[in-house]
């Protein structure tokens, strides 16, 4: 089975969230950097490295409940994302009273499936975002452009590659260990995520920000079974 890729596109007419947001990229400020500071190239490998440490090391399935509002609606319901290292993850998710409902499998930065395909785009728009939400970091591409910088308790890094910039924040203070990333596209942000992590580096709440769409999705982590056995058949299709 070929792997499938939704539009990512945020100029297409589709946006991320709901068809018509785009339009109000026009009078929408632009938010400042989250890395307001000069990195230096950094050897692709130690970016590589680091990405792997923040991927869970055995099947995981993460539960949680989820918010979504923009300026138009909010809607509200439960999921569960399992995960099988290094690169795939299963995503269910439904909205309250079971109004809307929806799976789709991820294989690294590609939806491979999505049933229907219509409400995981508007739900998860930003693949590396969503994976960031969960915990986990996303390796940069062969062609990236690699930056980092070590700023204790934090460090950053930066992946560029034409038009697009991902960026990473890792916060290990003891207390409230973060996670937090940044998608531009064009200088434009497009997504910008910040995850909360517990004393075992697991997900504990996190959100994600829409500035062209004035939109936000949030999760709370309702449990984290490290010892989730994942069905072959999930992987298939939806039912």
């Amino acid at each position: 089975m070929s792997r499938q890729r939704l539009p990512l596109d945020p100029r297409r007419p589709v946006s991320y969230i709901a068809a018509g947001l785009a339009a109000l990229a026009a009078c929408t400020p632009r938010p400042a950097p989250l890395v307001p500071v000069a990195l230096a190239p950094v050897d692709q490998g130690a970016a590589v490295a680091w990405a792997a440490s923040t991927t869970p090391a055995r099947p995981t399935a993460i539960r949680f409940r989820w918010r979504y509002r923009d300026e138009r609606l909010s809607a509200a319901g439960r999921g569960t994302a399992r995960i099988a290292p290094p690169d795939s993850m299963r995503f269910d998710f439904a909205a309250t009273l079971n109004l809307a409902s929806g799976a789709a499998v991820v294989v690294g930065d590609s939806v491979l499936w999505a049933d229907p395909a219509r409400e995981f785009r508007s739900l998860a728009p930003a693949i590396p975002l969503l994976w960031a939400a969960l915990g986990v970091a996303r390796p940069p591409a062969r062609d990236a452009e690699v930056f980092g910088r070590s700023d204790p308790p934090r460090t950053i890094w930066r992946f560029a590659r034409p038009g697009d910039t991902l960026d990473y924040v890792a916060s290990d203070g003891s207390e409230t260990p973060l996670l937090e990333a940044e998608w531009r596209r064009d200088g434009a942000v497009v997504a910008r995520g910040r995850t909360q992590l517990n004393g075992r580096r697991l997900p504990a709440g996190a959100r994600i920000d829409f500035p062209e769409a004035s939109a936000r999705f949030e999760l709370t982590v309702v449990a984290v079974d490290t010892a989730a056995v994942i069905a072959p058949a999930l992987w298939r299709g939806r039912r």
